[in-house]
């Protein structure tokens, strides 16, 4: 209002809180038109708002300008905020508001806070977030992997449980093709492979590559694993669909485990298979410097006169790659079986 020429502020009523949410506040003011806009924009009224300093107590301008709304951005979660609004005349003269108090909501839950929480064996809050049905049990992180992904590849047995029993897709797969049960197997997780079994996993899945939970056990070399998933009925001489390379072979060209081969070839492995290029278990063993295992296929019946697609047998490929100790293991099992 103007007096004698002169400008006097009333006081102006508190900022109305609009939209709240967890990180922003929506403010807006003058819902009565009390300042008018009139004459050339210098003689308009001015508005800011201030935001209280919680620790000094003191005000910061969060806005100034000739709008009647605006939104604070930028806060904390679950915290409480104190604005006021200040009107200031063409002469600069100005006046304060009472304060309005205001709390921001807490943040929503989202795929982010479940597999933290996965990750981190936090099961009460892994429930928490599953219950709040915010986030659904099969959103996958950055890379493809589902939160069951995870918990299986890490061996988390109640947390498995508790996502599956929130409607967690046993059979989701990740970018490669991989699913749980493959993660688990790998890992060495018998517990966990015995859970995603009950609950239907299949060992008839494959990956991209063509590969079955059994190629990727051998990989993990955890035998009582694997000789559990051959008494559960999982076949152990399927071949990818990439190299043609069964477990066996997996074996041979990875780890040269011993047990883990024997396994396989107890149940029915066939120690002569060949690759796409034509090699066998042998050779490729041979090739990998495992010496137990190379004994081990020469005892359980690996043909130590099949050739490659070149024409090239086992003899000639170690040469070719110096392998001087596998040459000695060759003639000395040769004599043993002669």
């Amino acid at each position: 209002m103007e007096a004698a020429g002169e400008i006097v502020i009333q006081r102006p009523d508190p900022p109305v809180v609009g939209k709240v949410n967890h990180y922003s506040i929506e403010l807006y003011w003058d819902i009565n038109n009390d300042y008018k806009r009139v004459g050339p924009p210098s003689k308009w009224f001015k508005f800011s708002i201030e935001e209280e300093d919680v620790k000094t107590h003191m005000y910061g301008t969060v806005y100034s300008g000739y709008s009647k709304q605006h939104v604070v951005e930028g806060l904390e979660p679950s915290s409480g905020y104190r604005f006021r609004l200040k009107v200031t005349g063409h002469n600069g003269e100005y006046a304060y508001s009472p304060v309005v108090m205001v709390s921001t909501t807490r943040e929503p839950m989202t795929g982010e806070h479940l597999h933290r929480a996965v990750n981190m064996n936090d099961e009460a809050t892994v429930l928490k977030i599953l219950q709040s049905g915010s986030v659904k049990a099969d959103i996958p992180d950055k890379l493809g992997f589902s939160p069951l992904m995870i918990a299986a590849q890490k061996g988390y047995v109640r947390i498995v449980q508790l996502l599956i029993d929130h409607g967690a897709d046993i059979t989701q797969e990740n970018g490669s093709g991989k699913n749980s049960l493959m993660l688990a197997c790998f890992a060495g997780h018998l517990d966990i492979v015995e859970n995603l079994r009950k609950e239907g996993a299949s060992w008839e899945t494959r990956d991209k590559a063509g590969c079955t939970a059994m190629h990727w056990a051998v990989d993990g070399g955890n035998p009582k694993l694997i000789e559990w998933m051959i008494d559960d009925g999982c076949k152990v001489d399927v071949k990818d669909s990439c190299s043609q390379w069964t477990p066996l072979m997996r074996v041979s060209a990875v780890s040269g485990s011993a047990d883990v081969a024997h396994l396989l070839i107890a149940s029915g492995a066939n120690v002569n298979v060949k690759d796409k290029d034509g090699k066998t278990p042998l050779m490729v063993a041979t090739l990998n410097n495992h010496e137990r295992l190379v004994r081990l296929l020469i005892e359980k019946g690996a043909d130590c006169s099949i050739t490659n697609e070149y024409g090239i047998g086992i003899s000639e490929m170690a040469k070719a790659f110096n392998r001087q100790n596998m040459l000695v293991i060759l003639e000395d099992m040769k004599k043993e079986i002669l």
